[in-house]
């Protein structure tokens, strides 16, 4: 019965999805501010959880300048939402022009690929990640593989599968990461891993981030460990609306030089300080801080 549920609600949904994948962005973006509307006003989706997060995070702004960080994340939210369903049509050079990467970073990565190092990649859900694999893939002489939750509605998991290889990017589920990066260990390979998400606090590492006591997974950096990879901070900063461009920090991380706590600990600073620089293009709505610290 579920299955034929998640079925019908595919088949419903699909014509919409490729409508959204070829209208022109300036139609895109009407829609979007409409969504907004909706979404925001109308729907509420997550008002509550998106205040307190915005809340806790920034104590010392007051309520006005709050609510005006709130209202920009809902219209971001909108417009990241549409914009990945472009990927199922957008051209490689369209998709250059709207999410580049600096050339620095494409120096750095020619480095290492010379020198025949295979990296991890961390970066969390900031600016539109989606489109930042792609131009990865595009720009890098690496092979980019990307862990991921699939998801419970096998045609949405194939559809999310298919807009995220279009350019050349694979990926790993989740429980398969340490085999599949094992079986690829003789590749020129990029592993990225989003490392904002909420893991269980027994077998988490300990950080303060946005001024709360904050749970992170450690499997980034015990598998960086294990296969001796260099760690790279990701960041897909908005320049504006429909442009990104993806960055690379400077700093290396060797993981014989660092402990799995300072690996966690310099990679959710360089976060931490994307999302205060910019903090509306961060995923709010995301219950970050379900668990507390015993």
């Amino acid at each position: 019965m579920h299955q034929a549920i998640r079925t019908i609600t595919y088949y419903l949904a699909i014509p919409f999805i490729y409508l959204l994948a070829v209208i022109p962005f300036g139609i895109l973006y009407g829609i979007s501010d409409i969504t907004f509307f909706l979404l925001f006003h109308v729907v509420r989706y997550r008002r509550s959880v998106v205040w307190e997060n915005l809340s806790n995070a920034f104590p010392e702004k007051t309520n006005m300048e709050i609510a005006t960080i709130e209202r920009r994340f809902y219209r971001f939210l909108c417009d990241v939402l549409l914009e990945t369903f472009k990927t199922l049509t957008i051209s490689r050079q369209e998709m250059l022009r709207r999410c580049s990467m600096d050339q620095a970073s494409r120096d750095m990565l020619q480095r290492l690929a010379d020198q025949r190092e295979s990296v991890i990649l961390v970066l969390g859900h900031f600016g539109n990640w989606e489109w930042g694999g792609n131009t990865f893939s595009l720009c890098s002489p690496h092979q980019l593989y990307v862990i991921y939750h699939p998801l419970t509605n096998p045609h949405f998991n194939s559809l999310m599968y298919r807009m995220r290889s279009r350019f050349g990017s694979r990926l790993i589920a989740m429980n398969d990461t340490f085999r599949e990066m094992v079986r690829h260990k003789s590749e020129l390979t990029a592993t990225a891993f989003i490392a904002d998400q909420s893991p269980v606090p027994q077998n988490a590492h300990w950080v303060r981030f946005l001024n709360q006591d904050t749970a992170v997974f450690p499997g980034t950096e015990k598998l960086a460990k294990k296969l001796n990879r260099k760690v790279l901070y990701v960041s897909v900063r908005r320049k504006k609306r429909g442009f990104y461009e993806l960055s690379i920090d400077p700093e290396i991380w060797n993981p014989e030089q660092f402990s799995e706590e300072e690996l966690t600990a310099a990679h959710t600073r360089r976060l931490e300080a994307d999302i205060i620089a910019q903090p509306e293009t961060w995923l709010w709505t995301h219950k970050r801080w379900k668990h507390k610290r015993r």
